[in-house]
């Protein structure tokens, strides 16, 4: 006798779909879950690896800094040494534009002597720079807060961190290197070409006209007095003839372009403007003079050697609304402004 198939209810067909159902679930969620336990953060964008770089290579560069009051050598990171200089040669009270534009002009300074591995007129082998003028004038965080005093350190220091902070890691260029960027503080209406004021010439160092020092600066126009005698000492002559036009008189041989002194006859000697001006420390190389009996006047006009960029020119720039880039562009010719880091990670 044969035997009935038995077939499956109504809920047990019912129980096994619900089942088959549950394994599918299963088996689709599973890979979903595994796949958000993996950390999104592990693969590193190339930009942010190359910011990283950046930071780091920014931070290791330390600049050794003589501080001749104390005899004492003290590093700093680049951008606080940038700082320092900053608020020791331009006052803070200038246009932001023109803090920017000495801050490049500084950061290129030192970055160069870096890169050239320039230990030139230093009292000590251990540092790259001091914190006088024969280098760039610096001054410590605590030299700031005493000479700013409490009440308005903050700001100030405020103001110097944005301009540095603002042109960050920027140096000026000539034909992709460092240039030599010499600045000062007024001109004489004129900037000066470098080779008729030093030894060299540089192709960004010309002489540009510079219009607003002399409604701005205080420094434009100053007098100092000599007696005969102490002129024939600073000098090195033993005779200059106050009257007349002879060859022991005084006399203009020839002008720069930037309408200073190049050439002069003194006393029967030839000297260059920028003798004259550094044997009695007149503000400048452009000067005119008058004697009274004994007495001997010199009226200079500008303050400094007026090579590169004028500060009381910069800040007359920024006042009319040009930019930082547009005033480092115009007392330095021809340049580009370039990132610091790719030259330092050569280095």
């Amino acid at each position: 006798m044969l035997k009935k198939k038995r077939v499956p209810g109504r809920g047990v067909i019912l129980w096994m779909a619900v089942c088959l159902s549950s394994m599918l679930c299963v088996t689709i969620l599973v890979p979903g879950l595994l796949v958000k336990k993996i950390p999104d953060d592990d693969a590193v964008p190339p930009v942010r690896v190359a910011a990283d770089q950046e930071t780091v290579a920014q931070q290791g560069l330390m600049i050794p800094v003589y501080l001749t009051k104390k005899s004492v050598v003290e590093k700093v990171p680049l951008e606080q040494y940038v700082q320092g200089v900053l608020a020791a040669e331009m006052p803070v009270e200038f246009e932001l534009e023109a803090l920017k534009a000495q801050a490049m002009a500084a950061r290129t300074y030192v970055v160069r002597r870096v890169l050239d591995k320039d230990y030139s007129n230093m009292p000590v082998d251990d540092a790259l720079v001091t914190d006088t003028t024969a280098h760039q004038a610096y001054l410590t965080d605590q030299e700031l807060r005493e000479r700013w005093g409490s009440g308005t350190y903050e700001t100030n220091m405020a103001k110097i961190a944005r301009a540095v902070n603002e042109t960050k890691d920027m140096i000026l260029t000539y034909e992709h290197k460092p240039i030599n960027a010499t600045f000062f503080s007024t001109s004489n209406g004129f900037t000066e070409n470098s080779e008729d004021y030093w030894p060299f010439m540089s192709p960004y160092l010309r002489s540009v006209p510079s219009p607003w020092d002399v409604k701005l600066s205080s420094r434009y126009k100053e007098t100092v007095d000599f007696t005969y005698k102490s002129l024939l000492q600073k000098l090195g002559v033993t005779s200059i003839a106050t009257t007349g036009t002879g060859a022991k008189s005084m006399k203009v041989l020839e002008w720069s372009a930037g309408h200073r002194i190049k050439k002069m006859a003194i006393g029967g000697k030839t000297f260059s403007g920028r003798e004259v001006r550094e044997k009695l420390g007149l503000a400048s190389s452009q000067f005119a003079w008058t004697w009274s009996g004994s007495k001997i006047t010199f009226t200079t006009y500008g303050y400094g050697h007026g090579v590169g960029l004028s500060q009381w020119g910069a800040n007359g720039m920024a006042k009319e609304g040009k930019t930082a880039e547009q005033i480092v562009t115009y007392y330095y010719t021809g340049i580009s402004i370039e990132r610091a880091t790719p030259f330092l990670q050569k280095s």
